[in-house]
């Protein structure tokens, strides 16, 4: 006899694995810190590249933010819609 049920196993798991999920979370948030730094610094350092610096910069923060996003949408299927529990 089982204390704990395989649905309930699996769904603790999932949940476990969602929140680690949200951890990157804090990567992202520092690596897009680091972005923005480092393009305030070259416009410091040559203010007539500011157009080509700025661009650039944006366009590495959406390509960091679209890992975010994906992360989002696999813990939100983890918790909410699991595909795991099908195989039970």
């Amino acid at each position: 006899m089982s204390l704990v049920s395989s649905e309930a196993f699996v769904m603790g798991l999932s949940a476990i694995g969602a929140a680690c999920i949200g951890l990157a979370a804090v990567g992202i948030g520092l690596g897009q810190g680091l972005a923005a730094m480092a393009g305030v610094a070259g416009v410091a350092k040559q203010p007539e590249a500011k157009g080509d610096i700025l661009q650039v910069m944006l366009v590495g923060q959406a390509v960091a933010e679209t890992t975010g996003i994906f992360a989002f949408i696999v813990a939100i299927v983890l918790l909410f819609a699991n595909p795991l529990v099908g195989y039970l």
